[in-house]
């Protein structure tokens, strides 16, 4: 678990080796702010994604199924400074299991929800909704805004980074990945 007391010690810390006051009025409760904070958005470190995962049975004919512009916060784990866009998450199930809509967006905050590289975080999204259903196929595209690249170092707001993680017959079969990049792009088929 989180521990909120020495999260509140390094805070009040950082804010002395910056030359800041903690004790002045404006930054007085900053420390335990950062802590709860910390808590909320690195929660995916103390959660196994798998046990939000809730599955149909459900006749399927094979078709993609596909959520797409599922929002992602998450922090680089680099400088902790976060990177924010949308997921895409597609994939083909493989006999007559289907997951519930929302546990797509649920496997994305949680595995997001720690410190971060955004090509890590679309391999274990992958990798999670691969042991969650029989999946004949899965795609899943990040496109990204970082902070560490937008407000220091090279300061270039507004670029994206994009990744993918490709499992199954996204990665072996050319069609079927191109009919998903396709309905990502929303060109349907």
């Amino acid at each position: 678990m989180m521990d909120k007391d020495r999260i509140e010690k390094a805070v009040r810390e950082i804010l002395i080796g910056i030359g800041e006051d903690p004790d002045r009025e404006g930054l007085i409760e900053t420390p335990k702010r950062v802590a709860e904070m910390y808590e909320e958005i690195f929660a995916g470190l103390h959660k196994n994604p798998l046990d939000d995962v809730k599955k149909f049975h459900e006749e399927h004919d094979n078709g993609m199924i596909i959520v797409k512009d599922i929002p992602v916060y998450s922090m680089c784990e680099h400088h902790l400074l976060p990177f924010i866009g949308v997921a895409h998450v597609v994939y083909i199930p493989g006999g007559n299991e289907v997951l519930g809509l929302s546990k797509l967006a649920r496997i994305v905050d949680t595995v997001a929800k720690k410190p971060q590289l955004q090509e890590r975080l679309c391999n274990e999204i992958a990798d999670v909704i691969l042991e969650a259903v029989n999946s004949k196929g899965i795609a899943v595209v990040i496109e990204a805004e970082h902070l560490c690249m937008t407000m220091r170092g090279i300061r270039k707001p507004g670029s994206k980074t994009v990744t993918s993680a490709l499992r199954g017959l996204m990665k072996t079969d050319s069609q079927i990945r191109m009919e998903a990049i396709s309905l990502i792009n929303g060109r349907g088929l």
